[in-house]
């Protein structure tokens, strides 16, 4: 019951994010197009997308509560890996569109200076957007789970696009009006690369990828186990938020069922307990 009581949880910072571009996209969009910004403009279409990423995000996670059924005997934990894989689609898409848009302008440069109130309103959505960074970073790493962490790290890549698409804006009221569809050209370079990572985090854990280093980790907590006199085979796997391991130990031979059994339990409690480990599968072998 803890992994869907996390998943409830991790709707909530998923509902703020939500909320938030809603808001800021508004506010980017109507002041970007007042005040003549393609910077803000870039940065209010990329937060657009965010909440469409953000709704697949949520959706992700209510499929993920789904409790298992005769399709699903491991439970429905992938999901919210699904949405974070649709979720970095949709970014991309806008990530080319952003940076298509910035290059063409940068070639073709306008003459006119944004006015000083698109910075403002790009330096205020800043803040909010590393206010928002923060809850969720703190929620995906108590949580351990891989779509909060996609939504926090397409938090703190908007607050870096604002914090650019503010630069830009400044640097146009100094005669420098390429600044600002440059700074929109970086926009999409940043929204692409935020894209990427999320993909490639997400297809990771959906083939069964697991960090070789965190499993060698595992593997000396188990040796360290008293009782355990060789590992023949360790595996891990990520299931939504859920870390799955399954491995072979060997033991004494001339150990009777009730001790190998507790040796089983030791390391299943070693490795729940230091490395949080939602379900391991162990299988004992005669040396």
């Amino acid at each position: 019951m803890d992994n869907y009581s996390d998943i409830k949880q991790s709707e909530k910072g998923a509902w703020l994010s939500l909320l938030a571009y809603i808001l800021l996209s508004a506010v980017k969009l109507f002041i970007g197009s007042v005040s003549g910004s393609q910077a803000l403009l870039a940065d209010g279409l990329n937060n657009s997308t965010d909440i469409i990423a953000s709704i697949a995000i949520l959706t992700g996670l209510k499929i993920s509560r789904r409790p298992p059924d005769s399709n699903h005997s491991y439970g429905h934990f992938r999901a919210e890996t699904v949405a974070a894989l649709i979720a970095s689609f949709i970014m991309i898409a806008v990530g080319f569109q952003v940076l298509y848009q910035g290059v063409n302008k940068f070639i073709q440069p306008s003459l006119e200076t944004p006015d000083l109130i698109a910075a403002w309103t790009a330096a205020a959505c800043a803040v909010i957007m590393i206010a928002v960074f923060r809850y969720n970073i703190k929620l995906a790493r108590k949580l351990n789970s891989n779509a909060m962490h996609a939504v926090a790290q397409d938090n703190r890549s908007d607050a870096l696009v604002s914090v650019g698409a503010f630069i830009g804006i400044i640097g146009s009221q100094f005669g420098i009006p390429w600044l600002d569809p440059l700074t929109a050209t970086i926009v999409g370079l940043l929204i692409c690369k935020t894209a990427w990572d999320i993909f490639r985090k997400a297809t990771h854990d959906l083939t069964d990828g697991f960090d070789a280093g965190e499993l060698e980790l595992m593997k000396q907590t188990v040796s360290e186990i008293e009782g355990v006199e060789l590992i023949k085979d360790i595996k891990a796997r990520i299931h939504g938020n859920n870390v799955l391991v399954d491995t072979t130990v060997l033991v004494d031979s001339r150990l009777n069922v009730v001790q190998s059994h507790d040796i089983t339990e030791e390391i299943e409690d070693q490795l729940k307990d230091r490395h949080q480990v939602a379900t391991v599968l162990v299988h004992i072998e005669p040396l």
